[in-house]
């Protein structure tokens, strides 16, 4: 198998090994009036919520814990607050540093309790605003050895998920490739004082773990991070998880007629691959035939792009780094759907290739032969993801037999200029499985926005040379995130489909919440909301 050969150096230089090592959060039961855990010495920080002033009140109004900690701590928390300018919006944080008794004496009121008091807003409660709590609680308390904290202890299942995942996102740091010291790290561990589900905490780990390595990945300068090196990763990874992976390289490639990967992939140094990594859920219902779903998670790999012979402006070219986020979310999504036990087998695709400026570029107006026999006029070779994509996806239609194909990929920048950087672009026939995607980005802090397939626009498509034309012909009409998914629907047969544009949200330009500046790991998240909600 091609690229097992790097497999041993693959394992000992992991960038983003399996499961990362993520802050510890517990839950312990008590209460802030008599826990004794607060006057555990190592235990640096309480957190407590607050939420916005009631109407015709002023001052933030405490939650689950706040008024049994002013009274132990002997002071007035609600004076503090606004003191502060404490409003309690969702994501707020204000950190009241406590003095220590002098001489080690406690004629404090607080002397055996942690020494910093930190205020969290809740806004509204909703899962979106304890998301942004929790991402709060990280930021805040970064250096810190055990923290304690009673925000969501009322919140039920879905919001203590919400709060942690928030927590453990806002926790995450992108590596750095530097001497420096990197700044403080996350709390040791978050204890959630209180009653919380501890299946609730589990699921917001799988979920956080995924969304840390496809951050990771992504990050990775293309220095480092060529196919091979990607293909490397990918076996590593899923050896770690106990999946199947397999590697195909250029020449296997080139042998199978994936013409779309071996063109794109043609003027750089390091060819392309094709890396499969597959997941078979092991329970009793599985074996029975109960669940006979087949999710196949296809992901645009591009590790670097040039934007080839058709060459990006040098600003353009800054970010591309990071245009491999589809592939590093499909595999980050077949390795969280495998720690969380999902029900249904799922598939990756990833399609990798570099697409460079070279003697072996492929150039405007060659005609490919992709996978299938599908010929293709190349108009413009910096709309290569759409090419690679087509290659697996017509492999998975032809060879995998799925019951679902969904394709992500940073593919277009008319996504972004039609939704920002909040929304991704999803593209689907199916109403059930669109609704289906919309609903768990909802849920999962990850939204989707669902755009038409535009018939109309199909013969933008066309070509007088070959099958399809894979940019419009016609400049007037415009809709290029619209266009870019009619020509990828060419090439899924009738399978069920949905296409997610990512390029906006899969970069972002400052960090926010529980998002860093960068790479971003959206559609990891929804993805597997999405497959834990499938039947």
């Amino acid at each position: 198998m091609p690229g097992s050969h790097r497999r041993r150096s693959a394992e000992a230089d992991v960038i983003a090994p399996w499961p990362p090592d993520l802050p510890r959060v517990e839950a312990a039961r008590g209460v802030v009036a008599t826990s004794t855990l607060l006057t555990e010495p190592d235990v640096d920080a309480l957190v407590l919520p607050v939420a916005p002033a009631a109407e015709g009140e002023d001052g933030v109004q405490p939650r689950s814990g706040t008024v049994d900690a002013a009274v132990r701590y002997g002071i007035d928390l609600a004076e503090i607050a606004e003191r502060l300018g404490a409003r309690g919006t969702a994501g707020e944080a204000h950190v009241l540093p406590l003095p220590r008794p002098i001489g080690g004496g406690a004629d404090l009121p607080w002397s055996d309790l942690p020494s910093r008091v930190v205020l969290v807003g809740l806004g509204d409660g909703s899962p979106v605003a304890l998301r942004r709590a929790g991402a709060a609680i990280a930021r805040a308390t970064r250096g810190l050895g055990r923290v304690v904290t009673t925000v969501g202890a009322d919140a039920g299942a879905v919001g203590v998920r919400a709060l942690v995942e928030g927590y453990l996102l806002g926790a995450y740091r992108h590596p750095r490739v530097t001497g420096r010291a990197p700044g403080p790290a996350a709390a040791r561990s978050l204890v959630l004082l209180g009653r919380y589900a501890e299946s609730a905490i589990d699921s917001a780990r799988h979920v956080a773990a995924a969304t840390w390595t496809a951050r990771v990945l992504t990050v990775t300068p293309s220095s480092t991070k060529n196919p091979a090196w990607m293909a490397d990763q990918a076996v590593a990874l899923g050896t770690a998880a106990g999946l199947e992976v397999e590697v195909l390289g250029p020449e296997e490639l080139l042998a199978r007629g994936f013409g779309g990967l071996v063109a794109v992939g043609g003027g750089s140094d390091s060819g392309p691959r094709l890396v499969t990594v597959r997941y078979e859920p092991r329970h009793e219902g599985a074996r029975s035939g109960a669940l006979p779903r087949h999710v196949v998670l296809v992901g645009k790999g591009i590790t670097y792009d040039t934007g080839g012979i058709s060459i990006k402006p040098r600003e353009s070219m800054v970010a591309m780094k990071t245009d491999m986020a589809g592939s590093a979310v499909a595999l980050a999504t077949v390795l969280g759907a495998a720690a969380a036990g999902v029900r249904h087998r799922v598939t990756a695709l990833l399609p990798l290739a570099e697409n460079a400026v070279g003697a072996s570029s492929y150039r405007p107006g060659d005609v490919l032969r992709l996978y299938g026999g599908t010929t293709v006029e190349i108009a413009n070779t910096d709309a290569e993801g759409r090419l690679v994509l087509a290659d697996a996806l017509a492999h998975a239609d032809r060879d995998l037999d799925p019951d679902v194909l969904i394709d992500v990929a940073t593919l277009t920048g008319a996504a972004t200029l039609g939704l920002g950087r909040q929304h991704g672009a999803l593209y689907s026939p199916d109403d059930r499985l669109a609704a289906a995607l919309v609903q768990a980005g909802t849920e999962s802090g990850e939204r989707l926005w669902r755009m038409p397939l535009v018939e109309d626009y199909l013969p933008a498509t066309s070509s007088t040379v070959a099958d399809l034309r894979h940019v419009p012909s016609d400049p007037t009409i415009g809709g290029g995130s619209i266009t870019a998914a009619l020509f990828l629907r060419e090439f899924v047969g009738r399978r069920r489909w949905a296409h997610l544009d990512v390029a906006g949200p899969a970069r972002a330009a400052a960090a926010s919440h529980e998002f860093p500046e960068g790479a971003t790991g959206f559609g990891t998240r929804v993805l597997l909301r999405w497959l834990s909600q499938l039947r």
